[in-house]
């Protein structure tokens, strides 16, 4: 438990001081007011693998301090709709992130070796997932709970996470094809270099966002 407080009141100073250092960009122009929902709120069926609140993820420690989902009231809805059409085909959506707080985007534009960068957001603009409106997922197994196969894996910064990437086998194809066509179908987009990544159609309606997850 100790451990735990600890933990807590380091990523609180962390932010903090972040937040000091830099600020998210300023925006012109008229949006949307920010709805942010909690994905297993408008699903429970929807599994959660939030990597960021844990050391498994690129940054090698926890940037979050609560393993929740979040995105825009209409983006999580269209999720919702995904996922139960998944079902009769034996699977469902594995939930990586959703909305991100800009000081974690700007976190990983630091950390992020240069020729690595086409894969993390330049804090300078903001990311989709500042706006709540991009989410990272894959598929699993709902007879075993596993995670489903993909050409590559989640945050691996390589040519294996392109969307186009031909290597890997049949089935990897298939599954990968399979969570991108039921995403297409419903207004997501996927990003050029992620196979996991999607960005929901009104993105641009919606303003940079640095709220953490103690706060929604």
């Amino acid at each position: 438990m100790k451990r735990l407080l600890s933990l807590l009141v380091v990523c609180s100073i962390y932010y903090l001081l972040l937040g000091c250092a830099a600020q998210i960009p300023k925006e012109k122009g008229n949006f949307k007011p920010t709805d942010l929902v909690e994905l297993t709120k408008i699903d429970p069926t929807l599994k959660l693998d939030i990597r960021y609140a844990t050391k498994n993820n690129l940054a090698k420690r926890a940037v979050y301090t609560q393993p929740r989902a979040f995105l825009q009231r209409d983006a999580a809805l269209a999720v919702a709709k995904v996922n139960r059409e998944l079902k009769p085909l034996g699977y469902g959506l594995l939930i990586f992130d959703g909305y991100r707080p800009w000081s974690v985007t700007k976190l990983f534009w630091d950390i992020t070796k240069p020729e690595d960068r086409q894969f993390v957001a330049n804090p300078k603009n903001g990311s989709r997932h500042n706006r709540g409106c991009a989410v990272d997922l894959s598929l699993y197994d709902l007879k075993t709970g596993k995670e489903v196969e993909m050409t590559g894996a989640y945050d691996e910064m390589s040519e294996r996470s392109y969307p186009d990437y031909t290597g890997g086998t049949a089935k990897q194809h298939r599954m990968r094809d399979l969570l991108r066509s039921k995403m297409e179908a419903y207004g997501f987009t996927v990003f050029k270099v992620e196979w996991w990544h999607f960005d929901y159609k009104d993105w641009k309606m919606y303003r940079i966002s640095n709220v953490p997850f103690e706060k929604l």
